[in-house]
């Protein structure tokens, strides 16, 4: 039977796939929170992508439709539309030009009835540090008022009667000062406004010293210095906040400590030190291995944001800065400056265990909590802690503030800071503002009252650790449906992984790959029968790319060169998947490579039988990339019917990828024996759209669709988190439905892919190098992971290509057809819906 239907039924299906995805509750229904937006600042920028943009921290107007963050790299602050808040609309960008200088940085923005404060750092230098706050109407954002400060601001915070901002006047340090290290004159101290009834001229601000002294000889306060801070003669205040009885809280990061202060008077309270902790389970060696079994001792917490909890209880998101950093956060009874709690390893754990944590972090800190925000939804304290090197935000039921409950992980893009929570209107806002090449500065938007966690999808159980990350290839388990094995490239050192399927899939255990002659990049894992696996290493070079036998301990039993008059002038891009049929002399390894040898039009699939060390060649023809990208392939599986599927994506990621699907082949009976035989090409025949559902996760689209696999009747796919490493590390693992449904595997008839149509011609070898957007790499960008051909394919004498007709069936599904979803709801919808006529019989019309 031929699957094919209209391709608008298969959006809505692939929505629902989207939906079916998340992980079962584990506590009390509806309290999750489920992303529903990312919205990428620079599209708020009037220069587009071309812009230099970045979203830090955030605040909401006050019918919380506004949302206004700062923005230092544009010397700017930013307005964006979320009353529909999955459809976040950007509203333009107020230049700091407009209000003082061009050169002034925005450090934070807190809203107040119609007004918006911009806390803005003015100073010349560090050791003449300035700022001041404009007071800026947000209906037209006009200047209606500033206040001179007394040094260089950080955060504000607004007292919850509306009576008081505090301003924490950090007067950072110079890093690159002497030792980097304090005391540094002039010290930090505190700001308050005074916010009486009228008009903002009418406002009062007044400083509170946090030192004696002079500016150039500042002196610790007897309160400082018996708490036992680092250096009290400097404090530098980092994060503030206030609660309902106006007491403000006031962070020294690098003085490990903390000072409260009474707003009406302007007093000093309490100061405390937020002393040390002991770590172990971490991994605190950046040596290119996930290692839970690292340990840090009387490691300073070094507390960057604060919040208030429940009037009397302080929690701190420990980042560190210069001595410290406790990779976690505390709660601290504020009447006395004791520590009622402490997470100790649990976010270093959760990022170990949910495919996130930033090994290259590893010897500094960690996941580096910095951002922390607590509110109530439905009645319940929640505490939402962001870990900005590992790109997400942990949540937690702090009903209890010596016994928090972990409710979830939501994932976010790079360097999250800013954590905006909007209880009115049941969302949580995040400013994420790391701005890189691949993954831009973002806003990600939460919705409160889910089900079930959407994320992670994959995970290892804590209390028997397996950490895991950038999943290269899938491969189902010859001997137990119920598994799938995984595969890491060189961003660590290679492992394969077994996992257990189920919502969410648990990796519950790793082999150790040892014994090979190189340092091993996995890209493909094939699963034998007769036991152990074949691999696909992926060599700098073409005689480099190399089939690995691996027994069942993880070591090394055999290396397969792939033949050199074939891959020779490869660059780069080689072996990218792998698949076993049979067993014994039987046995046959299909390998995919990722792009087309320099000189030719197309990608070679091959065969390698171990039993005769015989390859055989086969071409697949690439679809068009889109401008400035490039198309390849990146995994192979055997279906059950004999033939394969394939991935095929472009490398683009975010908004801009395009192209993302699995396609279905078979191995055509004509076979090419050497480089000079002829490559016999395969048809190929779209079996499934993945792009749809990468997107419907909302976040920031994944590039590497790199693992794609059958068991149990099943087919799964993975994505490639990149380590962490410039990627927001996501790790996105989903079921597509039955391989019935999902694949041709019952057509009677072969039903080839289309002849390539006029507007997408296959280039000859002679046309390709003079085609605008060729596939061949050197008609393309220079990337980091882009073929550098050096002008070598101009050497290579292309192959004759083959057209053969394949040995099996398929059914035609083409681009603008259906791909079949058959999870839950979708089986309802598609379930009626009727076959389509075969490709075939619409040629023969």
């Amino acid at each position: 039977m031929h699957r094919a239907a209209g391709k608008s039924i298969g959006l809505v299906a692939a929505a629902i796939l989207a939906a079916s995805i998340s992980t079962p509750a584990s506590a009390d229904s509806s309290e999750y929170f489920e992303r529903v937006a990312t919205y990428p600042v620079y599209e708020n920028h009037p220069d587009g992508a071309e812009g230099t943009t970045a979203a830090e921290i955030s605040t909401v107007s006050e019918d919380g439709n506004t949302l206004i963050y700062s923005d230092a790299l544009s010397r700017s602050v930013g307005f964006v539309d979320i009353s529909d808040p999955s459809k976040p609309q950007g509203l333009g960008l107020l230049g700091l030009h407009q209000l003082g200088s061009a050169e002034d940085e925005p450090t934070s923005v807190a809203a107040y009835g119609p007004y918006v404060f911009v806390v803005v750092n003015t100073s010349a230098s560090y050791s003449e540090p300035s700022g001041r706050v404009d007071v800026v109407r947000i209906a037209d954002r006009s200047l209606v008022h500033s206040f001179e400060l007394p040094g260089q601001p950080d955060s504000i915070a607004i007292s919850k009667d509306g009576a008081y901002a505090g301003i924490a006047i950090e007067n950072e340090r110079d890093e690159d000062a002497g030792d980097g290290g304090l005391p540094q004159a002039p010290a930090g101290s505190v700001a308050i406004l005074d916010l009486k009834s009228g008009s903002p001229e009418e406002w009062n601000l007044r400083e509170v010293p946090l030192t004696s002294g002079t500016p150039s000889d500042p002196q610790a306060l007897p309160l400082l210095a018996k708490a036992g801070l680092d250096t009290p003669q400097d404090p530098e205040p980092e994060y503030v906040s206030i609660n309902s009885e106006n007491q403000l809280a006031v962070t020294l990061q690098e003085n490990n400590g903390m000072v409260l202060i009474d707003m009406p008077s302007g007093k000093l309270k309490r100061a405390f030190s937020t002393g040390t902790v002991d770590l172990q389970g971490i991994d605190s060696t950046d040596d290119g291995q996930l290692d839970a079994n690292g340990s840090l001792h009387d490691v300073p917490r070094e507390p960057d944001a604060v919040a208030w909890l429940q009037d009397r209880y302080l929690a701190t998101a420990n980042e560190g800065d210069w001595k410290g950093g406790s990779r976690g956060f505390s709660i601290f009874d504020s009447r006395t400056g004791k520590v009622v709690w402490d997470s100790g390893n649990a976010l270093e754990q959760l990022a170990l265990a949910q495919g996130l944590f930033p090994e290259s972090r590893a010897d500094k800190k960690g996941v580096e909590p910095e951002g922390l925000a607590i509110a109530q939804f439905n009645g319940v304290d929640y505490g939402f802690v962001a870990a900005e090197r590992a790109n997400f935000v942990a949540v937690y039921d702090l009903s209890n503030p010596k016994s928090p409950r972990y409710v979830q992980t939501l994932p976010s893009t790079n360097g999250p800071e800013g954590i905006l929570l909007i209880p009115e209107r049941g969302l949580l806002a995040v400013a994420s503002e790391t701005d890189e090449d691949d993954v831009r500065s973002a806003l990600s938007l939460y919705s409160f009252g889910a089900d079930e966690a959407q994320f992670p999808q994959l995970v290892s159980n804590r209390n028997s650790l397996v950490p895991f990350g950038a999943l290269s290839g899938l491969s189902p388990d010859p001997k137990d449906p119920g598994k799938l094995y995984a595969v890491s490239d060189n961003a660590y050192a290679a492992q394969i992984y077994g996992i257990s399927l189920g919502k969410p899939a648990t990796v519950d255990h790793s082999i150790s790959v040892t014994g090979a002659s190189v340092e091993l990049d996995i890209e493909g894992l094939a699963a034998r029968e007769d036991g152990g696996f074949w691999a696909a290493h992926e060599g700098a070079e073409g005689t480099g790319n190399l089939l690995v036998k691996i027994d069942d301990s993880g070591a090394v039993v055999e290396e397969v060169a792939l033949p050199e008059d074939v891959v020779g002038p490869l660059q780069k891009q080689g072996l990218e998947g792998v698949a076993v049929r049979g067993s014994g002399d039987d046995e046959q390894v299909i390998f995919a490579l990722q792009r087309e040898v320099p000189g030719e039009s197309f990608v070679r699939l091959g065969k390698y039988l171990p039993a005769t060390g015989s390859f055989s060649w086969y071409g697949y023809q690439l679809d068009q990339p889109a401008e400035d990208s490039w198309n390849g392939l990146s995994e192979i599986t055997a279906l059950p019917d004999g033939s394969y599927a394939v991935i095929e994506r472009d490398n683009q990621v975010g908004p801009a990828a395009q192209h993302k699907a699995i396609y279905q082949v078979e191995l055509p009976g004509s076979e090419a024996k050497g480089a000079g035989a002829g490559v016999a090409m395969v048809d190929k025949m779209l079996a499934f759209d993945v792009l749809p559902m990468l997107e419907a996760t909302r976040g920031w689209t994944q590039e590497k669709l790199e693992g794609l696999a059958v068991a149990g009747e099943e087919v799964y796919v993975a994505t490639d988190n990149d380590a962490v490493d410039d990627a927001t590390g996501e790790t996105v693992f989903a079921s597509l439905g039955k391989a019935s449904s999902v694949f041709d595997l019952e057509s009677d008839s072969p039903t080839p892919t289309p002849e390539p149509s006029e507007s997408s011609p296959v280039p000859s070898p002679s046309e390709d190098e003079a085609e605008p957007g060729s596939s061949q790499p050197a008609q393309e960008p220079e990337t980091e992971d882009q073929d550098s051909t050096s002008g070598e394919s101009s050497s290579v004498v292309p192959e004759k290509v083959v057209q053969a007709e394949p040995e099996g069936n398929l059914a035609d599904t083409g681009a603008d057809s259906l791909w079949l979803i058959p999870v839950g709801l979708v089986v309802a919808l598609l379930g009626a819906a009727a076959a389509f006529k075969s490709a075939r019989e619409r040629r023969a019309k």
